[in-house]
This record gives structure tokens, sequence and C-alpha cells, in this order.
């Protein structure tokens, strides 16, 4: 059963362009990131920017929500996490402070 996801989180005015040009380059420089994503069951993964507050809406779709979530565990994860994180909001882990939205309509 697919799981869809919707998350808010926030990059860094001065960091728009930055933020856009390093997801473009994560296929080739980060490919551990797509390969740990792809394994941990996500697809049909989109973000979208607000230039006006610098707010993030990530959509995604999941297998397994738990399954997904180990991702936060991965080597290229924290790799990845720690490449962005002067960029946008984080934890201390340098994980994105995400907000978990939940879902109150679908359409198909």
């Amino acid at each position: 059963m697919t799981v869809r996801l919707g998350q808010i989180m926030h990059v860094n005015p001065n960091y728009f362009s930055e933020y856009e040009k390093r997801h473009r380059s994560l296929p080739t420089k980060f490919p551990q990131m797509k390969k740990a994503l792809k394994e941990a069951g996500a697809h049909n993964y989109s973000i979208y920017l607000d230039k006006r507050t610098g707010t993030l809406f990530a959509y995604l779709e999941v297998d397994d929500v738990a399954k997904y979530r180990e991702i936060a565990q991965t080597p290229g994860c924290k790799e990845w996490w720690h490449y962005m994180a002067k960029l946008m909001d984080v934890n201390p882990d340098e994980s994105p402070v995400t907000i978990d939205l939940d879902e109150v309509f679908h359409m198909d």
C-alpha cells in the first residue's frame, strides 16, 4: 500500500539558488542518497519552494513509512544532511527541521 506524505521545511532566503542547484546535482554528486531513497521505498518525490517565505513543501509516496524513516540512519543520508545544513533550518543532528502534515483531502 502506498502512503502519501507531505512535509514542510525551510530554506534560508540567501540560499534559494544554491538549494535548487544542489538538488539538481543530487543524482550525480550524491548517488548514494538517491539509491537510499529508492531502497527505502520512496517514489514520486517532489519539493516545492515558496520564494516569498523560504517555505519548502515536500510531497512523496512511500511503500512503508517505518522503512522510509530508517533512511535517517544511513551514511548517505547523514552526508547529504551535512551538505545541506548551511542552507536550511536544521536540528542538532543536521537533519532538516521538518513538519509532517496530515492529509485532509485527496482526489484520484
